[in-house]
């Protein structure tokens, strides 16, 4: 008897082992297949013309500090206000996106109204609205409001973010009982104290998700900067890059190109590292919340 148990346990140890060998190959794999993308474009980008059109090689080449200062020095294509310009859009818009959609998805988690389903439904229809369905009625108002060529009329768009609302909603509905809001109301806290003490902790995971997301958004967004901005010195960074490679297309010089990917690349990956922490942090604080 104790020889069988003996060997049923071992086969739920092998079994584990054997599960677990698995999951950490497929992670691995995952990670090998997002980085190698990653790392062409470091190898590229320390190429020139000659070396990109030859077969690719994983060893770096010898022009990565002569691309760096040909991007830095294009006259044409100032890269370091492109970058100011990216990393203002794309951190207000962040910002105001996560701000405004966390207020909207309290209110329609919590509080009883008129008209309550149906302002939810307009979100889920704005939802799958195609963006370029509104361009034409966004760039009236834009003009209408003397906006043009500034960069608030890429940041005041990110008010209304129905993506950002609906995912805090549901997220909202998961992780906050109803009784921890009323229990705080029968204690005498007010409503600004119940949603700063009580409702940001637990949302906080979520939020630090919803600002990585719309920050990569409004940072690889080429659409509506393209049609709003003029001022070479007020474009973002995938404007630019877009007219450099058109730019130097024609010469087959693509190093430079590569390199300005590359370190547009590296903003989106610090704010992902910054707010990954966030995230893990959040989800302790909120594990707590619900111990106790």
């Amino acid at each position: 008897m104790e020889g069988e148990v003996v060997l049923i346990s071992k086969r739920r140890s092998l079994k584990r082992f054997i599960r677990s060998c698995i999951v950490h190959f497929t992670l691995i794999l995952f990670a090998i297949l997002s980085l190698v993308f990653f790392f062409i474009l470091l190898i590229n980008a320390t190429k020139n013309k000659t070396e990109l059109l030859k077969d690719f090689s994983m060893f770096p080449g010898t022009h990565a500090l002569k691309n760096l200062r040909s991007v830095l020095n294009a006259g044409d294509i100032p890269l370091l206000y492109g970058i100011l310009n990216s990393m203002i859009v794309a951190g207000g818009s962040a910002f105001v996106a996560v701000y405004s959609a966390i207020f909207a998805a309290y209110g329609l988690y919590m509080y009883h109204f008129r008209f309550r389903k149906l302002f939810f439904v307009l979100v889920m229809l704005f939802l799958v609205m195609p963006m370029q369905v509104c361009t034409l009625g966004f760039l009236r108002n834009i003009s209408g409001m003397g906006l043009e060529d500034n960069l608030l009329a890429l940041i005041l768009p990110s008010l209304a973010s129905p993506a950002v609302v609906f995912f805090l909603y549901s997220y909202m509905k998961s992780v906050l009982p109803k009784s921890y809001i009323e229990s705080a109301r029968m204690d005498g806290a007010g409503e600004f104290r119940i949603f700063s003490r009580i409702v940001l902790p637990l949302m906080r995971p979520a939020m630090s998700v919803q600002i990585i997301f719309s920050f990569v958004a409004s940072w690889n967004n080429y659409f509506i900067p393209a049609l709003v901005m003029s001022s070479r010195r007020k474009l973002t960074l995938p404007v630019m890059i877009a007219m450099m490679r058109n730019a130097d297309f024609i010469k087959k010089d693509m190093g430079k190109t590569y390199m300005m990917i590359c370190i547009s690349v590296f903003p989106v990956i610090i704010v992902y590292m910054l707010l990954s922490r966030q995230i893990l942090e959040g989800v302790m604080q909120g594990t707590k919340w619900n111990q106790n």
